[in-house]
């Protein structure tokens, strides 16, 4: 689904080779400022790589319209942002950025079941916890069902419990609509349980793919 060639940027990540097949729950794991997130953000066409190349269906990301590619290629940051209203209008306003037709409060509601959060839809979003903020936004971007899931430490504000339980239903979910998620995460319960691909980076490098 993603090839990338040769690409550098800046002096944090230097990536000589890198394949990320389609409908695989991928896992990107490695030390604190390895570049994991760049990656990221380079896949999701946020930031410019310097050098090389990134395709995505065998397309340079150069050659795709940034919006267009964004709606087929989702991304939720580890601090997600949580817009004023309540939790009804921050499912909805997903939507409204990518021009489609709202839905019916019971989708809401089997998203919000699936990240398990128990909060009504008339509920000040400003009232939330962290957790609950994240995993609000994480049913944000299920709802509009991307082509490619990218989640920077989704569980990061998780307990271990709600982390298992959240974990489960989102893979269960992705591999229902054959959708490609990539994670990344530091929990090794998480890559264990649910990686079907790895990648490990280390000081902007790859130094490991595997199939889990």
């Amino acid at each position: 689904m993603f090839t990338l060639r040769g690409v550098k940027y800046k002096d944090i990540l230097d990536i000589n080779e890198l394949d990320i097949p389609e409908q695989r729950i991928t896992c990107i794991v490695g030390e604190s400022g390895s570049g994991k997130t760049t990656l990221l953000r380079l896949l999701n066409h946020l930031i410019s790589y310097d050098e090389g190349e990134i395709c995505f269906q065998k397309t340079p990301l150069s050659l795709w319209n940034p919006i267009e590619l964004r709606r087929k290629v989702m991304m939720l940051s580890q601090s997600p942002a949580i817009f004023e209203g309540t939790v009804r209008d921050n499912l909805l306003i997903g939507f409204k950025f990518c021009e489609k037709p709202p839905v019916e409060d019971s989708q809401l509601q089997d998203a919000l079941e699936i990240v398990r959060f128990h909060k009504d839809l008339s509920q000040d979003s400003n009232s939330l916890s962290g957790g609950e903020k994240q995993r609000l936004a994480l049913a944000r971007v299920l709802l509009l069902e991307p082509q490619v899931f990218l989640l920077d430490e989704p569980s990061s504000a998780l307990d271990e419990e709600t982390t298992q339980f959240v974990m489960e239903q989102l893979v269960q979910h992705v591999k229902h609509l054959k959708k490609t998620m990539l994670m990344v995460t530091h929990s090794k319960a998480v890559v264990q349980a649910f990686a079907e691909h790895v990648v490990e980076t280390k000081k902007g490098k790859i130094v490991l793919t595997k199939e889990a």
